[in-house]
């Protein structure tokens, strides 16, 4: 073997030595990114999970487009983590929480699983649902803060990750004061899982967030008001008052 043949030979066990290795780190890059994802959102490969679906205020039980919109966003990040998803109606999921991730969507009005949910994890907030209409139907207080709704124009909604101990699963809120806003946050939570879980490691938290000009911009044009996890796991104070903040 001449010196040429040797170099070529020696070229290409050295390419194909560096190809191996690059593919090993993507590998590994990729399953790590994986593990992390599967971790924060509390699916392992092969775990199953909730979906719990609302309903459409009015619309004789049917589930609002956006709501839909948002569940498919849903499942295909439950297929990412390799996991599979039971899609329950909200007034049938009679279970607790912690051993299955759940995620439900939609506000305690068309959703009494999100109702319960509030009620047992987030003392500190108060939905409006009477159906008198005002400045303040539809409103968030939470904590000592009011948030109205202006249709189309600002609307909020809740996106949490509870958990109820170190091993249980979480729970996911998207609660928002339309349809369009629980894909918002549904949306929101797929673009920033990973700044959520550096910033909060697989805790606790309870974000606001607000829509805005949805009769525009539809679901894309979000803003952080503020992380309200605090205020929103305290007792309710009796007095709150109005806010007008767009960003936090």
């Amino acid at each position: 073997m001449n010196d040429d043949v040797r170099n070529i030979v020696l070229g290409l066990i050295a390419a194909g030595i560096s190809a191996a290795l690059g593919w090993l780190a993507r590998t590994y890059l990729w399953r790590r990114k994986l593990r992390r994802k599967q971790a924060f959102f509390g699916l392992p490969g092969n775990s199953e999970c909730l979906l719990v679906v609302n309903r459409d205020a009015g619309g004789d039980g049917a589930v609002h487009r956006h709501d839909v919109f948002a569940l498919l966003e849903l499942s295909a990040l439950i297929k990412d983590c390799a996991a599979h998803a039971q899609i329950v109606s909200h007034d049938t999921a009679r279970q607790g929480f912690g051993e299955r991730t759940e995620f439900c969507v939609g506000g305690p009005v068309s959703n009494r699983r999100m109702a319960a949910h509030l009620q047992t994890l987030l003392p500190g907030v108060k939905i409006h649902t009477g159906p008198e209409p005002g400045p303040d139907r539809a409103a968030f207080q939470v904590g000592s803060e009011r948030y109205r709704l202006e249709l189309g124009t600002a609307e909020h909604v809740l996106l949490a990750r509870l958990t109820g101990g170190q091993d249980a699963r979480p729970v996911f809120l998207l609660c928002g004061q339309s349809a369009i806003t629980n894909q918002a946050a549904s949306r929101y939570l797929m673009r920033n899982y990973e700044k959520l879980q550096r910033k909060h490691r697989n805790g606790s938290f309870v974000l606001l967030l607000k829509v805005v000009n949805s009769q525009s911009y539809g679901p894309d044009v979000v803003e952080l008001i503020g992380d309200v996890t605090r205020a929103a796991q305290a007792p309710l104070p009796s007095a709150p008052r109005t806010s007008h903040r767009a960003t936090g």
